[in-house]
């Protein structure tokens, strides 16, 4: 048996564009292409890939899944992993992505990689994944030809009734399948709002900080975003109301605010209301993780106090499922279901109806509820460990905020430390970090590290963590 070859993969570049899984992806596969592997060459285990290059398991084994998902890797157990025998590769290998000449890499907030701390991704080793390859194959061996032919851009029917039963239940909305609209994300969801009830010039709050994302869509369609800070109740009402008292709507986090992760208090909800109501404007809920509360039972939605018909509830599976799913709902008043109809009709593509059908067996089965039962248990568990072990290792250098829940930590820095320039050498670092400060739109925020918990399976993993990150802020 060929010895395992790691002489022939160039080192990594800490200031390229790329990230680390990317950079092992494109040098395994540019050395199978040259000859330098051949087929039937043994690689390296992840494990001791993991080892050699001082990165995160998951950094490496997000880089074999592609090589194994593209051909070019076949595991064989015992024996090892080697390069597919008989592989002649056709397709041309790209140049290597220039290093950035940015002191700091720019912030995405959709990356496409699995890193310790990663926001936005939920316990991906925790999905029952042997439940859904099965709902999957019945789904596909039940596939008619009306079900091949173009997707209803509403949503598939049978989806629709199990979201709308489930808000009843988990979150207090009273709403018809006919009001939920399926969408293919959250950007997805504010672009059809706007379309659908706002014009070009029209002025909305937005929590500040907030999620970037938003002021990014509404900037792409001149909207003009009006922030309202946030304190420990939430967003604050009075100051909305004294900057822009007639804003055409307001987009809001109740739940857990994001990233701040506060509760909007019941009296600011009535007065968001109130003025919602007076002012005929609309407030968007943006429930992204409402059903991971630690301290207590969840809290009811804010769409569940709207008795005047002025809210629209966002919802998404990203969080509760998987990111890669791509599939989000809108529940809209029952005024503003023929209106929302229309601009689907003229803007909206459907999303993949076999995986609206297998979400639909999902939550019908039981399998949903299940799922975040287990994984609200888990995140508090996983919550407390991470926590544990940054504040073992970190404690002197930051502190952790108290928050009620959510699926992320926010690190308070000291003054002199700059989490920008954190984030990005733990990003080059094969770690995942997000600045509280590309949050907000003041050019005075507080300096914070976001940071996900969801994936960080014990405190052990999470002071070795912190010890990776304690070498970068001496460094500083």
């Amino acid at each position: 048996m060929t010895h395992a070859k790691t002489s022939t993969i160039s080192p990594l570049d800490p200031a390229a564009a790329a990230p680390f899984y990317r950079q092992i992806y494109d040098r395994f596969r540019t050395a199978i292409a040259s000859g330098l592997l051949k087929p039937g060459d043994r690689i390296p285990s992840a494990r001791a890939l993991t080892k050699e290059l001082g990165l995160a398991r998951g950094t490496i084994e997000a880089a074999y899944s592609l090589l194994a998902a593209e051909g070019y890797i076949e595991a064989r157990g015992q024996a090892g992993t080697i390069v597919t025998p008989g592989l002649k590769p056709q397709t041309p290998i790209p140049s290597p992505m220039p290093p950035s000449n940015s002191g700091i890499a720019a912030v995405s907030f959709r990356p496409d990689s699995i890193l310790p701390f990663q926001m936005g991704l939920p316990a991906l080793d925790a999905f029952p994944r042997k439940i859904w390859a099965r709902l999957g194959a019945r789904c596909v061996r039940a596939m008619q030809p009306s079900d091949m032919v173009h997707p209803s851009v509403y949503g598939l029917q049978v989806l629709r009734a199990e979201i709308a039963a489930y808000l009843q239940i988990s979150r207090g909305i009273a709403c018809s399948p006919s009001q939920v609209f399926v969408t293919s994300g959250y950007r997805h969801t504010i672009e059809l709002i706007v379309h659908a009830l706002l014009k070009a010039g029209d002025r909305v709050w937005l929590e500040n900080p907030g999620y970037p994302p938003t002021r990014e869509i509404l900037g792409h369609m001149t909207i003009a975003a009006i922030q309202v800070p946030v304190d420990r109740e939430g967003v604050v009402i009075s100051e909305g109301v004294k900057a822009a008292p007639r804003a055409r709507a307001a987009v809001v986090t109740p739940a857990h605010q994001s990233p701040l992760c506060v509760s909007l208090s019941l009296p600011r909800r009535l007065a968001l209301l109130d003025w919602a109501a007076r002012n005929r404007a609309w407030v968007i809920e943006d429930d992204y993780d409402g059903e991971y509360r630690y301290v207590s039972r969840p809290l009811p939605a804010l769409k569940s106090l709207d008795r005047d018909g002025r809210v629209l509830y966002s919802g998404t599976f990203s969080k509760v499922l998987f990111p890669g799913i791509r599939l989000a709902y809108l529940v809209v008043p029952e005024t503003e279901i023929e209106r929302f109809e229309q601009i689907s009709q003229a803007l909206a593509g459907g999303s993949p109806q076999l995986t609206q059908a297998m979400v639909a067996a999902f939550i019908t089965e039981g399998h949903f509820a299940r799922h975040i039962q287990r994984m609200r248990k888990l995140y508090a568990e996983r919550r407390e460990v991470t926590a544990a072990g940054l504040e073992s290792v970190l404690g002197k250098h930051m502190r952790i905020d108290s928050q009620p829940g959510g699926m992320h930590l926010i690190l308070r820095l000291q003054a002199h430390q700059s989490d920008r320039l954190l984030s990005a050498r733990m990003r080059e670092d094969g770690l995942y970090a997000e600045a509280l400060t590309d949050w907000t739109m003041a050019d005075d925020g507080a300096s914070a590290l976001l940071l996900n918990f969801t994936n960080i399976v014990s405190q052990r993993v999470a002071e070795n963590l912190g010890k990776r990150i304690l070498k970068l802020i001496e460094g500083q």
